[in-house]
């Protein structure tokens, strides 16, 4: 059996949820992202959107998910020599957490990348999909206190 997970009688407080992403492809092609030329356009605007809109549906995704209030979605980009870093950053004021929602921005984000350049090579990774650090429950988590 499954259930949702009763949440009545929590307390609604800020919540932040930060997550990340890397996707493994070659120097050329992270040029031609960071300067726009592949040929479906600007991905990484795309990735923005699609972040976003991943992160405001999660509920609807991933089963038993808590719909929860979005107050502010921030997706970053961050180039390596050999990756593309993305970070989501989520803040919700609500009774549970903005973790999954983190995660799903950073994972739609990724998808968005590759979709817009497979075109180029097909040797891209998607890797490293993680929780850093989340604030405001019952618990907070920083990555950095377990490394």
């Amino acid at each position: 059996m499954i259930k949702m997970i009763d949440i009545t009688d929590k307390v609604f407080t800020k919540r932040v949820a930060e997550a990340s992403v890397r996707v493994v492809v070659n120097q050329d092609v992270l040029n031609k992202i960071k300067n726009k030329k592949l040929p479906k356009g600007d991905c990484l605007s795309a990735a923005q959107l699609a972040g976003g809109l991943a992160a405001k549906n999660t509920a609807a995704m991933i089963p038993l998910c808590h719909p929860i209030r979005l107050t502010h979605v921030e997706i970053t980009f961050n180039f390596s020599k050999t990756a593309l870093e993305i970070r989501a950053i989520i803040k919700a004021c609500d009774a549970t957490g903005a973790e999954m929602e983190a995660l799903s921005a950073c994972a739609m984000a990724a998808l968005t990348i590759y979709d817009m350049a497979k075109t180029e090579t097909q040797s891209i990774v998607i890797t490293d999909l993680k929780l850093l650090k989340k604030t405001g429950g019952k618990s907070d988590y920083n990555i950095k206190k377990f490394k």
